[in-house]
């Protein structure tokens, strides 16, 4: 894992060289960074351009109608149908400067969505994080993207873009819920090996705390994690602060649904515009 960020305007720039750059944020710090989460629909997209986020994250399907040619669209599981698809979606993000983040639940999406990729990639100069869960983590399902032909296909179009790759999981407020293991992050890392780009590491805020130890050391090459949240996990500012405290900032991003995210960034000093 001796991959490298990429020069100024490549996809593979790290996310806060170049929100520095461009004056939109004040420091290396991952906390800074703000998110808009699963801008699918239209109207959703709309409200992500018009906000304070740095950063677009969204899902990438193909319909289950066979409607638009098998075009791909713009929808969150169990959803299967969009008013949006992802040719819309770039023609609007690209007149924007956010950075973008789109998500695959399904290998057969990949290749279509990165040939229209491939035709805005001239007026995307920024970050773009392509993002999979890869393998099966705690309390996870096995229904994972093929971790090989995934990067392969990515990698075969954009050597320099980032990528995002996970794991399944799922928590139960039930019961205790065991964080990554040594053989979850271990797999990664041979995964990883041979990549020349950079790769973030989407993990679950609720799930970090007790993986400290093992996210520590996936970390020791320069990677970075994305702290993410379900609706209905049960985590608190205090295992925010710990994660803060335990990684370098440079390392970690936050992409947490609220009340959380405005509570831990008043926690930490860092202004939230609402």
């Amino acid at each position: 894992m001796t991959a490298t960020a990429g020069g100024p305007g490549s996809w593979s720039e790290n996310i806060l060289e170049y929100f520095l750059r461009s004056n939109q944020i004040t420091a290396e710090d991952g906390a800074q960074i703000t998110w808009y989460h699963a801008a699918n629909h239209k109207a959703q997209v709309n409200e992500a351009l018009k906000s304070t986020a740095h950063m677009i994250e969204a899902d990438v399907l193909l319909p289950s109608d066979g409607s638009e040619h098998g075009q791909p669209i713009m929808a969150h599981p169990p959803e299967r149908n969009s008013d949006n698809t992802l040719q819309e979606w770039l023609a609007e993000v690209v007149k924007s400067n956010k950075g973008i983040k789109l998500d695959f639940k399904s290998l057969a999406a990949v290749e279509p969505s990165l040939m229209l990729l491939e035709n805005v990639k001239r007026h995307l100069k920024r970050p773009v994080w392509i993002n999979a869960d890869i393998l099966p983590g705690p309390n996870g399902h096995s229904r994972v993207v093929d971790a090989k032909p995934f990067i392969d296909t990515v990698t075969s179009f954009f050597p320099d873009v980032t990528l995002s790759l996970g794991w399944t999981t799922g928590w139960h407020p039930e019961k205790v819920n065991e964080g990554y293991s040594w053989t979850m992050v271990k797999e990664m890392e041979y995964i990883c090996n041979e990549l020349n780009q950079p790769v973030t590491f989407p993990v679950r805020a609720a799930l970090v705390r007790q993986s400290c130890s093992q996210l520590l050391w996936l970390l020791k090459k320069s990677h970075s994690l994305t702290i993410w949240t379900g609706k209905n996990d049960n985590y608190s500012t205090e295992d925010l602060l710990f994660i803060r405290d335990h990684f370098d900032k440079k390392q970690v991003f936050y992409d947490i649904l609220e009340p959380q995210n405005h509570e831990f960034k008043q926690a930490i000093g860092i202004k939230v515009n609402l």
